[in-house]
């Protein structure tokens, strides 16, 4: 009976574990509720050994209890176990729904960002017009246009690209950082490069390497200052800082966020967050 509900648990535990995919800000708020479950969890884990060891105490005591004594305490046993499955199931089903609502946050992230690398690499196609310049100011950006991509040279740097979020989208994210790091070698005047550069900051936050996320993260920032993925940047910088347990650092970051990219779907996250935290 006990190896039942330890499987059970252990269940839950998995169902409630979910991939470090976008690292979004107010995702701390799900983890929070799911942390609470887990020790509801083990709080019933904790009563149902103990009503197990009574149960095994009463069956001890058979020899030496009328038997219709007996078999009363053991209903009263039976009946308590099967609240606990069912307060078990419960919580399974709370964590399982915490769980869908991240997974159905990051589907919705990706789906808007490789909708934008597609916009942003439309230019590159034939017949469109030529790239206008870097929106960077940085002196690592290239200050003039890129001239027209051959075919042959746009698909090797499609394929590059594909190649590196394939690896992300798996969960591969080290072979993602080098894919996305021989991008921006190679291709440092695509209109991708900046979603490139962004992929290495989050792909870091996903192996929960914080430090080398936010040093990445700060690199896209400085280099492409003008770039749309600067507030997804400062968004993510926010939550590596919370990971690393620096709250004042991931207000500041959450609050610059807020300041210059009022509007942005980012900075309403990053509001949610910042509620949390005062």
């Amino acid at each position: 009976m006990k190896s039942i509900v330890s499987l059970i648990a252990a269940a839950c535990i998995a169902a409630a574990a979910p991939p470090l995919h976008a690292g979004l800000f107010d995702d701390d708020v799900a983890r929070k509720q799911i942390a609470e479950q887990q020790r509801r969890i083990d709080a019933l884990n904790a009563r149902h050994e103990d009503a197990a060891a009574r149960l095994a105490r009463i069956e001890e005591a058979m020899k030496n209890q009328p038997v219709l004594e007996l078999a009363n305490q053991m209903q009263v046993m039976r009946e308590e176990l099967r609240s606990l499955r069912g307060q078990l199931e419960v919580l399974s089903n709370s964590i399982e729904a915490s769980s869908k609502r991240q997974r159905d946050m990051y589907v919705d992230l990706d789906t808007r960002l490789r909708r934008f690398e597609q916009n942003a690499a439309a230019p590159s196609a034939p017949g469109a017009a030529a790239p206008g310049p870097a929106p960077s100011a940085s002196p690592s950006t290239p200050p003039a246009a890129a001239p027209a991509l051959s075919g042959a040279a746009a698909a090797d740097e499609a394929r590059v690209y594909e190649a590196a979020q394939q690896q992300r989208r798996i969960g591969n994210y080290q072979a993602a950082i080098v894919g996305f790091q021989t991008f921006v070698l190679q291709f440092a005047r695509s209109p991708l490069a900046h979603r490139a550069q962004y992929w290495i900051g989050d792909s870091y936050y996903n192996q929960r390497d914080f430090k080398n996320a936010i040093s990445n993260q700060q690199k896209l920032i400085s280099t492409y200052p003008e770039s749309a993925s600067v507030p997804d940047a400062l968004l993510n910088m926010a939550s590596s800082y919370i990971e690393l347990g620096d709250t004042a650092a991931a207000k500041k970051s959450a609050d610059n966020l807020v300041a210059r990219y009022p509007s942005s779907e980012a900075a309403q996250k990053a509001k949610r967050g910042l509620a949390s935290l005062r």
